[in-house]
């Protein structure tokens, strides 16, 4: 009961506040760009504030550009955790344009939608990814294609970083960034997370979303240790499996070190 009262109260003051930023989000979207970018961090940030989420980053945050952030995905509340920390845009899968109120938010963070169902479209959707960054936009790849169950780092799939060479070749510097990120849900309540808790963090695909968010909700006062792993650079000569090797093995070194902090004080 004090879970759902305390639910309430934050969303009456969650509402209100989402109604005004909304209007000046897409304002500042037409005619003032650099206001788009940093409104949607103070957002994310009231949002885990009323829900109870503290965010602890290690490591250096982006600032090289051209810039692809590379991240393991368990959660739908990824978005917000890594959207609190610095101007990013997402790479979300087609079916998010789908989904009632989430679509609004993820279109007013200027969200790049791919369809990984058609191969044929995979070059398009590579070179819009590749425009952005080039354009100054930070983007991030969920780059397992679908969130986890928080036992492991799934596979990367390797198709759309071909939007790195892409960025290249309108590049002057000759190179792009790619930073890997590792995201851990470590505690509850401050008590740390088990392997067996993992599933009341994590959301994995097959299950549905509605209950899952009522439940993460309720649950509320989760740890998140975000771990920003040093960057690396690529040029012409790195194929996109190539770099979806490296940042596979990067993202799982880092989310190996990330997990083993809910045992810190």
């Amino acid at each position: 009961m004090i879970a759902k009262i305390r639910l309430a109260l934050g969303l009456l003051v969650l509402l209100p506040f989402t109604l005004v930023v909304i209007p000046i989000q897409i304002v500042s979207m037409n005619v003032a760009r650099p206001v788009s970018r940093v409104l949607p961090i103070y957002w994310h940030r009231t949002v885990l504030r009323v829900i109870g989420v503290r965010v602890h980053v290690h490591g250096e945050r982006p600032r090289a550009r051209p810039m692809l952030i590379v991240s393991n995905h368990l959660s739908w509340s990824d978005i917000m955790v890594l959207g609190s920390l610095t101007r990013l845009c997402f790479v979300a899968k087609r079916e998010v344009k789908t989904w009632p109120g989430i679509n609004m938010l993820a279109w007013l963070q200027r969200t790049v939608f791919i369809d990984r169902t058609h191969r044929q479209q995979t070059a398009r959707q590579a070179n819009t990814i590749a425009r952005r960054m080039n354009q100054g936009d930070t983007m991030v790849l969920f780059a397992e294609g679908t969130t986890g169950d928080g036992y492991r780092i799934g596979p990367f799939k390797s198709a759309l970083f071909g939007a790195v060479h892409a960025a290249l070749n309108d590049t002057p510097s000759g190179s792009v960034t790619v930073q890997p990120v590792a995201i851990a849900y470590t505690k509850l309540h401050g008590l740390p997370l088990g392997r067996l808790q993992q599933p009341r963090a994590a959301w994995p695909g097959d299950v549905k979303l509605a209950p899952h968010l009522i439940s993460f909700l309720l649950a509320g006062a989760y740890d998140v240790e975000v771990v920003f792993a040093e960057p690396e650079t690529f040029s012409a000569d790195a194929n996109r499996k190539q770099i979806a090797s490296s940042m596979h093995e990067r993202v799982r070194t880092a989310y190996t070190d990330a997990i083993r902090m809910r045992f810190d004080a």
